[in-house]
């Protein structure tokens, strides 16, 4: 019983130092930032994180004008699932779905146009998903994840309007980890909500 015990205290704390190390981090170690360093935002300076331009600066104002909806409602439902909120999460999934049915495609470039098909029946089935699952927080996390990749792909590509922070959480998926988009430096997990709310690093700025 002793020894049951003993390991599953040892595994609370394996779990909380993964996602608080960057405490520990001085000076004196010189590490580079990288993948593997687990820092809270918070703790950063912008110039200590790589910056990326978007591919395609310069877009129909129109486009762009939906591009920036789609990521608006893609960081609604970001920060719904933070706060634990199922419902709240439902209703961004819904509201992109509608943004991207509207979305006219003729008003970009042929390569635009190419780079934006490339994800856009993922990302609607992603919000599907999650609009159509307000009561299971568990299952909209899981769609959040592969859509918070494809949003990645197309925030690079176009932009969001404004600066976006990408973030990574090394515990979710049991350890195999997972990234996010978010307009604030702060780290707040979506993955995790209350559970781990800091857990995770800056990884990028998107400008």
């Amino acid at each position: 019983m002793k020894k049951t015990f003993f390991s599953i205290f040892s595994l609370g704390i394996i779990v909380f130092t993964s996602c608080n190390n960057s405490n520990t981090k001085t000076e004196s170690e010189g590490h580079d930032m990288n993948k593997d360093t687990i820092q809270h935002a918070g703790a950063l300076d912008d110039k200590e994180v790589k910056i990326v331009a978007v591919t395609y600066p310069s877009i129909d104002a129109k486009a762009a004008a939906s591009i920036k909806e789609i990521v608006d409602y893609y960081l609604q439902i970001k920060n719904a699932l933070a706060n634990d909120n199922g419902n709240e999460a439902a209703k961004g999934g819904r509201a992109m779905e509608e943004v991207m049915s509207k979305l006219d495609k003729s008003l970009f470039t042929s390569e635009q146009k190419k780079t934006y098909d490339q994800i856009e029946e993922d990302l609607k089935e992603d919000a599907e998903h999650i609009s159509k699952n307000g009561d299971k927080i568990r299952h909209q996390r899981e769609h959040f994840s592969t859509m918070s990749a494809d949003v990645y792909y197309l925030v690079k590509a176009f932009g969001a309007g404004k600066l976006i922070y990408h973030d990574h959480c090394p515990m979710y998926d049991e350890g195999k980890g997972a990234m996010w988009l978010s307009e604030i430096k702060e780290i707040k997990n979506p993955f995790y909500g209350a559970e781990m709310p800091t857990c995770g690093s800056v990884e990028e700025i998107i400008k």
